[in-house]
């Protein structure tokens, strides 16, 4: 199933991404989530979203699949783009966005829930960027707002990821729950927040955004200047090749 939007009586947009098998979003898939999340914050009834996912996991971000089987660089601009589209909502979206995150949250992912205004997680959540393993950059803007400086230098160049509960113990996770209760506890604290002022949340999330020290846009842009600099490189090609023919990556460059 597409990625869909329904928005409940008491004001909480609930967006769903449903993409199997692990959610990893086409190009087209990124600008639909975009529109989606844009929609929602200009509907008038809306007082906060819920982000969530059906299936494996929240999000397994670009779909390298589609990618390596487009001619030139069209799929490449594109998953940038909409990927830049798709984080830019959420941190835009003038009502609180909360996150709800199972199983895997990785590379697109990140963006996502790196911009979002609260993340409630399930126990078997967890959070990394596989991006230097398949020859690209991105989305360290959006891990440093989950992690330490250091933890996220780390956890980019290995590759590693963090546990639900080590994000919990950072203050980035607002909550850890069970994954039968993940959808619940995210309207749960969606509903607190729709109880309040529709004015005073709307001004709210506009002067936390202007106070931001992260400018998230322009840093993301910068990052995705380097994954350009990869493919011209022909190294990202040959590391999208080795994941998707499930093989070892040449190293040697």
């Amino acid at each position: 199933m597409p990625t869909t939007s329904t928005i409940h009586d008491n004001g909480i947009a609930e967006i769903v991404m449903d993409n199997p098998p692990v959610n990893a979003l086409t190009v087209a898939g990124w600008f639909g989530l975009a529109d989606l999340l844009t929609e929602a914050g200009r509907h008038p009834q809306v007082r906060v979203v819920v982000l969530r996912a059906e299936g494996r996991g929240f999000n397994a971000g670009v779909d390298i699949k589609e990618m390596q089987t487009s001619e030139g660089f069209a799929a490449l601009i594109g998953a940038n783009k909409g990927c830049f589209a798709a984080f830019a909502a959420v941190y835009d979206c003038p009502v609180p966005v909360v996150a709800a995150v199972n199983g895997f949250c990785l590379g697109g992912g990140i963006g996502l829930v790196g911009n979002a205004d609260v993340i409630v997680a399930a126990e078997d959540a967890t959070f990394g960027l596989p991006e230097v393993d398949r020859g690209a950059l991105g989305a360290a803007t959006h891990l440093s707002r989950l992690v330490p400086q250091h933890k996220m230098r780390a956890m980019v160049y290995t590759s590693a990821t963090a546990t639900a509960a080590e994000l919990h113990h950072f203050g980035s996770v607002h909550s850890v729950v069970p994954l039968a209760d993940l959808r619940t506890a995210a309207l749960e604290v969606a509903g607190q927040i729709a109880a309040k002022s529709p004015t005073v949340i709307r001004a709210a999330k506009e002067s936390l955004n202007g106070i931001d020290p992260w400018d998230v846009k322009r840093s993301y842009r910068f990052e995705q200047g380097f994954t350009f600099e990869l493919n011209l490189s022909g190294v990202a090609d040959e590391h999208r090749d080795a994941f998707v023919d499930k093989r070892t990556t040449d190293t040697s460059e």
